[in-house]
């Protein structure tokens, strides 16, 4: 058995694994790391067993748990005090709050958004081009893609989209919990008042269908849709953002495999499923076992803290042959990017879409796009966060 290592890993190359777990992909599918505060923990990188573990309710998404794995102290101190809303809680509870959202994240809802997400990737080209190069990508693209997007389907004004931006960025990344838990209560008074003032005058959108119904239903409990609006709104934007990022910063560092699309553009859809296993942007989904669970001859004891690392679960060899390397030849609809079992993301369909359209427009728009700066001097994110790149500089 290896020696555990630390976890969460920075990574050494923005679109893979951190280099400390490659000992660990050999042990699959569970070994032990260890936590800020020296606590083992279960790691789970096979993925057959992740498919497994990630569908038993015998793990717990409660993050108030006593044992519940946090990987830094910041998150201990942050998310202990109260649990995310869809996040943080088992079924019946999570059930009950997941299908008070599935009517608008279906996968007919997210296609017919495609032509107003398509207006929306158009406009902001053309403010880049009409700009002239060079521009910052993150910024100027792969952040207000996914903003205006799930402003539009929440019924968030976007004019806010600068305060909404920052209390994100500060909430999973601030460098203390007090600054994370200032941006929360400045996130959540924001969308608070946004609610009520939807109670007096609704409007259209997935807020003010949501405030309709527990209206209609003569439960008005204003602090779920407050904690549901903001779980919807930060993960609406982070995660297809960086992933339009590190997916655009990914293709220009493999010139064949960006050449293959500009000749045949109906590879896109093909392309953003091995770009969402190849990057497994959100690495290290956590629960605590609250009954004994054996899988594959190893028994994770009640108590004990699992972390699944889904851009090692990603590369397991015995699901993807040459795992390392980016092919839009392989099947990679069954990677766990986005999670699997009962709390799989609810946005994955709009998400798809958005980076189909996003990446396949970009390209298209765009046929000389490329690197404005040495990639070594690009600043990408630290492993206790989200994946994806600070910001892109790019010319064409």
């Amino acid at each position: 058995m290896t020696e555990a290592v630390a976890f969460p890993q920075d990574r050494t190359c923005p679109y893979h694994p951190p280099t400390a777990y490659d000992p660990l992909r050999e042990e699959r599918p569970l070994s032990r790391v260890t936590l800020w505060d020296g606590r083992p923990v279960w790691f789970v990188t096979g993925h057959t067993a992740a498919r497994a573990l990630l569908s038993d309710q015998r793990l717990s998404s409660d993050s108030t748990h006593d044992n519940f794995p946090l990987p830094t102290e910041r998150a201990a101190k942050l998310r202990r005090r109260r649990r995310a809303a869809l996040l943080g809680w088992d079924d019946p509870e999570h059930n009950v709050q997941r299908r008070m959202l599935i009517p608008s994240f279906t996968l007919k809802r997210a296609e017919g958004l495609r032509p107003r997400i398509q207006a929306t990737v158009d406009r902001l080209l053309d403010a880049m081009e009409e700009q002239g190069p060079p521009a910052e990508l993150v910024n100027a693209f792969a952040l207000p893609v996914p903003s205006i997007v799930i402003c539009d389907l929440l019924g968030v004004p976007y004019a806010d989209h600068a305060f909404f931006e920052e209390q994100s960025r500060r909430l999973l990344r601030g460098p203390t919990s007090e600054e994370s838990e200032a941006a929360r209560t400045e996130l959540e008074g924001y969308l608070g008042d946004l609610i009520d003032s939807k109670r007096d005058k609704p409007g259209e959108g997935v807020l003010d269908d949501l405030v309709a119904r527990q209206l209609q239903e003569g439960r008005p409990e204003r602090r779920e849709l407050v904690e549901l609006a903001t779980i919807l709104l930060v993960a609406g934007h982070e995660t297809t953002a960086n992933m339009i990022s590190l997916g655009t910063y990914t293709l220009l560092r493999h010139p064949e495999r960006l050449a293959e699309l500009r000749a045949d553009p109906g590879l896109v859809p093909t392309a953003v499923e091995e770009l969402l296993r190849f990057l497994s942007i959100a690495d290290g989904l956590l629960r605590v076992a609250r009954e004994d669970v054996e899988v594959e001859g190893t028994v994770i004891r009640a108590g004990e803290g699992v972390v699944f690392s889904t851009s090692v679960i990603n590369r397991d060899t015995t699901a993807y042959a040459d795992p390392d390397t980016l092919d839009w030849g392989r099947s990679a609809r069954h990677h766990v990017a986005f999670g699997f079992g009962i709390h799989q993301c609810l946005g994955q369909n709009l998400a798809r879409a958005e980076m189909e359209i996003a990446l396949g427009t970009l390209l298209r728009r765009l046929p000389g796009l490329r690197l404005a700066v040495p990639a070594e001097e690009i600043p990408f994110k630290p492993g206790d966060t989200i994946q994806g790149m600070v910001e892109l500089p790019v010319t064409w």
